[in-house]
This record gives structure tokens, C-alpha cells and sequence, in this order.
């Protein structure tokens, strides 16, 4: 049966107010845009469909159906990135016996805590460096469809090591429970397995690749900071990486494996602690990235002095390696190395993410440029910058308000009173709404 539309009918049509969609009027008293080196005062970000449509001088006032949101007494920023985290577990003296106790699932529930922890804090886009390559990716989708609330999570699953690396999950295990872990289980000797641990990485929905290129302070081996892959398997990985469209991090103490990370091609190097003038001189000529995770270093060394807190060949690497990460960021910064903004949270507890940008400050990085360095260089390194980073028209609207003046004193970032994050209102008034 066809229905016709008469003419009156369609004249009663025509005659109907079109639907207007609600824009959302952001009054910010300062506005720190990702991007400019100094702020504006008293302007309205304007925010329709999940994405910034314009920044007008002044607070403008409403439309029908407009959402004002006053923000006249806060500074008003984009959205956080912290470049380095482990989003599905948490340090604590019970972790080296938890591996043995819990289940992936118990990991899986507990990453919502840490990850809805993490937005409140401010920070809406996170890189993910290592887990048991599950969690990390259904608890992306998870908050990507909006089951659950937390931060846009950009992850490289399991991490990459040779046998007995950082990162081989097997470390300090009696021999009866160690097996012969390989590039399944991130575990590679050689190219070929170098390249086919990255494409199990891609397999699992990894979006990047992590690798631990020496050794690493909270692991069960002796060195610290002894190169653990060959400049060959470095190349192999970004190589490959490369094909499948992937970013490479490098953790990295020690000097003789961050030369060959660099000299291969990486795109960052995590913590850096044994950084050289000649490791800078390189990173800046292939324009490799640092996160330097002052905070993970401070925790570190800290915790070494409590008895008991760590194994006994861990304590010592705590100790000997955490206080070293500050003066090796003052360097960098002032030799002009890039750096993005990372925590290593979950070795720290998440949520205090914000205190690394006061470890930032007093190293000698100005507030304004510790603060891009966690919204523009953070979408750079991601590849993201055409999307995230900054307030400007076009990208997704993440946005987050602090009480004060960071700019003024930079612990002010501690006291994140509101968040947005594509166009959606997860705190406001310093208190969660989901």
C-alpha cells in the first residue's frame, strides 16, 4: 500500500522548525590551547558533535538549546596524554607473587579501577606499554564503545625481549616452570623472530610495539642496563613495524642499547636513564623522541630503602638506577632532545600521573612547554596531531580544566576539577559523572 503526501500536508512539513543541534559554550577564564606559547584569557570554546568547531574571544552567550559550561575561574587545557603507562596492574610489595596467584581476569577487573582513575586525573589518551597482550586491548574496545569510562588507550600489548630480556615473562621462575617462551609470547633470538613477534603483535591488536632494548630495574635479572637486543633485531622490528604501520618505544637504561635502538630507527626511548651527549646528538638527528618517566625513578629509589618491598636483585638496580633519570632529563631538555610526557603509572600509583609534570618543572622545563609536552608532542609522537593535542577547530574535543594557574605553580595540575573527552562530560565540579 503506497501512502501520497498532499500538497497541504507537505506545506505543514515545510513549515516546521528544523532541528538544531545543542552546542556545548566552554567559558574558560585561561585558556592553554596545546599549541601557542602563551594563554588567552576569557574566551568560549565552542564544541558541537564531539569535536571543537571554534574559539571566540569573549563568553558568549547561549542559543536555544546551547549548553553553557563556566570554566571563568579555572585554566581550561586540552585533553592529557601520558605516553607511558601499564594500565592493568599496580606496583605493590604482593606483585612478584601476584603473577603466580592471579588470573588475567583479576588484571582485566582491576584496569577499570586504574583506567577510570586515570581519566579523573586529566588524562584522556594514554600509550599502553606492556601487559600480557589481552588486557590492555579489550579494555581499549571496552572504553572505545563506551561500556565502560577511561582513557582513549593506544597499546603495544606484550612486550618484545630476547631470552631472559626485561620482558621475558619468565624471569626468576624455577627451571621446571620456565619453558621456551618465543615470539608468541614476546620472547625473540634473531630477526625472523623479531619479525614474526611483531606480527603476532599486529594479530593481537596491538596498535605499537614496545621493546625492551637492555635491562630494566623491576625485572628478575642482574643487569639493569646491558643491551639485549643486536642493532640487527632493532631493525628487523622497526622494519616490520613499519610495514604494519606501527611506532616503536624502546625502554632503554643503558647507553650501548639506546645507540643501536636510535641507530635502527625507533620512534622513543623510554626512561633513558644512561643517556650520553652522543645518544642526544642522535636522537635529535633522526628525531627520536624521550619519555623520560621522572616519577617511575623517584618511586623506585624510594621503595629500595623499605626492607622487604622488592626482591633481593631488584633492590640494588632500584637504588643504584632511580635517582639518575633527573639529572639525565635536565640534560636532554637543555641539549634540545624532544621529549613527550610519560609516568611509567602503574609502577606509581595511577591517577598521581600529574606529579610528573612538578618533576618536570623543578629539572628546568618551563611549565607551558612540560604541558605541551604532555598534549601537542604526545599526539605527535602518537602520530595523532591532525586529531588530538591541541584546542583548535576541526579535532576531537578532549578538554580538562584545573583550579588555578599552572603556569604559576605547576602542582595546580594535581587539582583537575573537570574533563571532557569527545564532546562527552566524565567530571565536572571536581567530581566523576560516571
Amino acid at each position: 500500500m503506497t501512502h501520497k503526501i498532499t500538497g497541504l500536508a507537505c506545506a505543514f512539513l515545510l513549515t516546521l522548525p528544523l532541528a538544531v543541534t545543542a552546542r556545548t559554550l566552554v567559558h574558560a577564564g585561561r585558556l592553554i590551547d596545546g599549541v601557542n606559547g602563551s594563554p588567552r584569557t576569557n574566551v568560549t570554546v565552542v564544541v558541537d558533535d564531539g569535536r571543537f568547531v571554534s574559539i571566540v574571544n569573549g563568553f558568549v552567550e547561549s542559543e536555544t538549546g546551547d549548553q553553557i559550561i563556566d570554566l571563568s575561574n579555572n585554566t581550561v587545557m586540552p585533553g592529557l596524554m601520558d605516553m607511558h603507562t601499564h594500565i592493568h596492574d599496580q606496583m605493590s610489595k604482593q606483585s612478584y607473587m601476584e603473577e603466580f596467584t592471579l588470573n588475567p581476569t583479576d588484571y582485566a577487573i582491576r584496569s577499570t579501577v586504574y583506567a577510570h582513575r586515570t581519566l579523573m586525573a586529566g588524562f584522556t589518551t594514554i600509550r599502553n606499554l606492556g601487559d600480557d597482550g589481552l588486557v590492555s586491548v579489550s579494555l581499549r574496545e571496552a572504553i572505545a564503545s563506551g561500556m565502560i569510562a577511561g582513557p582513549r588507550i593506544y597499546t603495544a600489548g606484550k612486550s618484545i625481549a630476547t631470552t631472559g630480556g626485561h620482558a621475558d615473562p619468565t624471569n626468576g621462575w624455577a627451571m621446571r616452570f620456565r619453558g621456551d617462551p618465543g615470539p608468541r609470547d614476546g620472547v625473540i633470538n634473531g630477526p625472523s623472530d623479531a619479525r614474526k613477534a611483531v606480527r603476532q603483535r599486529y594479530k593481537d591488536g596491538a596498535d605499537l610495539i614496545k621493546v625492551t632494548g637492555t635491562g630494566g630495574v623491576l625485572s628478575l635479572g642482574k643487569s639493569g642496563e646491558n643491551p639485549q637486543l643486536t642493532e640487527e633485531e632493532f631493525r628487523a622490528i622497526v622494519e616490520t613495524a613499519n610495514d604494519y604501520g606501527m611506532t616503536v618505544a624502546v625502554h632503554a637504561h643503558g647507553t650501548e642499547g639506546m645507540i643501536r635502538a636510535v641507530n635502527a630507527g625507533v620512534t622513543s626511548i623510554e626512561h633513558g636513564t644512561y643517556m650520553t651527549p652522543e645518544v642526544m646528538k642522535l636522537m635529535k638527528q633522526h628525531g627520536t623522541y624521550y619519555v623520560p618517566t621522572i616519577m617511575a625513578g623517584d618511586w623506585v629509589a624510594e621503595k629500595s630503602k623499605e626492607d622487604g618491598f622488592f626482591p633481593d636483585v631488584v633492590r640494588p638496580k632500584a637504588a643504584k638506577i632511580g635517582p639518575v633519570i633527573r639529572g639525565t632529563f635536565a640534560a636532554a631538555y637543555k641539549a634540545g632532545v624532544k621529549i613527550a610526557f610519560g609516568t611509567d603509572s602503574g609502577v606509581s600509583a595511577h591517577g598521581d600521573n600529574w606529579k610528573e609534570f612538578v618533576l618536570m618543572v623543578d629539572g628546568g622545563m618551563p611549565p607551558m612547554v612540560a604541558i605541551q609536552s604532555a598534549t601537542m608532542e604526545g599526539a605527535k609522537l602518537l602520530r595523532i596531531d591532525s586529531e588530538l593535542g591541541s584546542i583548535e577547530p576541526g579535532k576531537i574535543a578532549d578538554l580538562v580544566a584545573v583550579d588555578g594557574n599552572p603556569l604559576d605553580d605547576i602542582s595546580v595540575m594535581g587539582k583537575m576539577s573537570f574533563v571532557m573527552k569527545a564532546g562527552e562530560v566524565f567530571k565536572r565540579n571536581g567530581k566523576p559523572l560516571r
